[in-house]
This record gives structure tokens, C-alpha cells and sequence, in this order.
């Protein structure tokens, strides 16, 4: 049978599928209609409850002066108005920005580096990526604490002692505005990159091993094949990772908050940190709705703005 054949009994089985749809009974269609929702109901419940309904109430929220058991003010816009000219949120900002592109960055070179050592049909690989992947499942807080050992402050720390071994150090790491931000961002690229990795990993299974045959029978170089071939069919997927990246990045809490608490001297404060603080610590709690949603409109207009670049370019 050739494709012809095969087109033509394609279309003409859907065609008969589609003569029998607009056959059935209207009992039958109504059923076929409301079954797929009524299996999608009890989780489309936890997310009305558990997520839409707080999102809904952190927006209301927004507009008001909460002020606990004498009633909420109405505020308007005074909060976001308090947001946008705070100096703390500023630098908030400026630190959460440094953080999420050097934590991107870092984590998709590595990740990438990873991929292409780790990428193979050996049996023996999956031990070493389990290994690897490891710092991705581990809980944040857990990660924050070890980390918070592996910088301690003093010739006897683990990470001074590896560098005195080199005549470098002793460092401060965390305990200094100059070194903290980094120190912080060294720890993001640590957990990432590992789920960068299996992601980039994926991307390469389907690459054309024939491709690279033929660009090695031409001659062409490591880094050449890796520009020409490799990077170009790993597109969609790092569209993906700077997509999940950028999100991840913007909204990073938990490792500053157990590393430093944004401190010293504001030098780690990020968004979220700054939301944490005005909301749970001096119960502001219509400014720190008011800076959550903020930063939901930037990494909603970020992730559209990813996409609508990604369609630009594929079309």
C-alpha cells in the first residue's frame, strides 16, 4: 500500500468516524461531553481552593489597609504605590535580578556541559545521573543548611580549608555584602543545573546521530558541530529552560531566606524576601499583596513575552 493508499483510507475512516459522530444520539454526545469533566473535577476543586481563591483574595487584599479584627481600609492604589517608589524594594529588585540571570545563566552552561558528558546509551550512565540529579529532589531548606556549613566563616570552614589547599582564603562568603550575593547565586546554580541537565539530555536524544557523521566525514570541529547541529535542535528546549528559569529566578525564597535572611545589610534582600518580611514580620500585609502581585504581572508578561519571541521565530 502506498502512502497514497494509505492518505485516502485515513481520510476515509475519518470520514466515517465523523458520519458516525453526528450519528449518535443526544444522550450519548452530552455523556461524551461531560465524562472527560467529571474526571477532571476533583483537581480542578484543589486548584479553585488551594490556588485561584488565595491568588483571588491576595489581589483584594491589594487594595486595602488589612488591619486584623477592626476591618480592612480601602486603599486603591496607595500600596502599589508604596512598592514602586520603596527604596528597599529598589534594590530588592536590582538583587533579584542579578540573582535569576546569573543563576540562568550558570545553570544552562552547566547543565548543558553535563548533558554532553552524561549523553549516551551506556547502562552505567543512569548511576551518574541519578548521582547527579540528586541536588534536585533534595528539599531547599535542607540544601540551605548544608550550604550554610560548607561557607563557614573561619580557616577551618570546608570551602576555606579547599581553598587554602591554593593559598587562597580565608573567605567571609555569606557574611559579607561584597561576597553574599554570589555566594547565594553559586548555591542556585548548583540545584539547577542537574534539572537543567536531564532536560538538555532529552533535547539530544533526538538529534540525528546521521548529522553528525556526515559534519565529522566533512571535517568539521567539536565546536563546530556543537554550533551547527547541537545548539540549533536544542532550541525548543532551551526556550523551556529560560521560560521555567526566569520564573524560578524571579520568585527565589527559600535559599536566600535560609542562607543569609537577606542580609547582610540588605546586600541578599530579593522580592520575595521583602514581600516575606512586610507581610509575616511587620504585618503590612496589603503592601506585601500588593509587591506579590507586582511580581506576578512581571513573570506573567515575561513568560508571554518568551513565548510570543519563540512563535516569531518558528513561524
Amino acid at each position: 500500500m502506498t502512502l497514497t493508499d494509505v492518505g485516502s483510507a485515513a481520510s476515509g475512516g475519518g470520514a466515517v468516524e465523523s458520519h458516525s459522530a453526528r450519528r449518535r444520539p443526544p444522550r450519548r454526545r452530552l455523556a461524551v461531553t461531560i465524562i472527560p469533566w467529571l474526571f477532571l473535577l476533583p483537581a480542578l476543586l484543589l486548584f479553585l481552593v488551594f490556588k485561584y481563591v488565595p491568588m483571588a483574595e491576595g489581589i483584594r487584599l491589594s487594595l486595602f489597609e488589612v488591619r486584623p479584627f477592626l476591618g480592612d481600609l480601602w486603599v486603591g492604589l496607595d500600596n502599589y504605590a508604596r512598592v514602586l517608589g520603596d527604596e528597599r524594594f529598589h534594590n530588592a529588585l536590582n538583587n533579584t535580578l542579578i540573582l535569576a540571570i546569573g543563576q540562568t545563566a550558570g545553570a544552562m552552561l552547566i547543565g548543558f556541559g553535563l548533558a554532553l558528558l552524561l549523553e549516551g546509551t551506556a547502562r552505567s550512565l543512569w548511576f551518574v545521573r541519578s548521582a547527579v540529579f540528586l541536588p534536585v529532589v533534595a528539599a531547599t531548606a535542607v540544601v540551605g543548611e548544608i550550604w550554610r556549613l560548607l561557607y563557614y566563616p573561619a580557616e577551618g570552614g570546608f570551602l576555606n580549608s579547599l581553598l587554602s589547599w591554593v593559598g587562597l582564603g580565608p573567605s567571609t562568603f555569606l557574611d559579607h555584602p561584597d561576597t553574599s550575593l554570589w555566594s547565594v547565586m553559586a548555591v542556585g546554580i548548583w540545584k539547577g543545573a542537574p534539572y537543567d541537565m536531564v532536560i538538555l539530555l532529552a533535547g539530544l536524544a533526538g538529534i540525528d546521530r546521521q548529522l553528525y557523521e556526515s559534519a565529522a566525514i566533512d571535517g568539521c570541529t567539536t565546536w563546530q558541530r556543537i554550533r551547527y547541529i547541537t545548539l540549533p535542535a536544542l532550541r525548543p528546549a532551551i526556550t523551556i529552560l529560560l521560560t521555567l528559569a526566569s520564573i524560578r529566578g524571579l520568585r527565589v525564597f527559600t535559599e536566600v531566606y535560609v542562607l543569609t535572611g537577606g542580609g547582610p545589610a540588605g546586600s541578599t534582600d530579593v522580592w520575595m524576601t521583602r514581600v516575606f518580611s512586610l507581610g509575616f514580620e511587620t504585618s503590612e500585609l496589603g503592601v506585601a499583596s500588593a509587591g506579590s502581585v507586582v511580581l506576578f504581572l512581571v513573570t506573567l508578561l515575561l513568560t508571554l513575552g518568551v513565548q510570543l519571541l519563540r512563535r516569531r521565530r518558528e513561524a
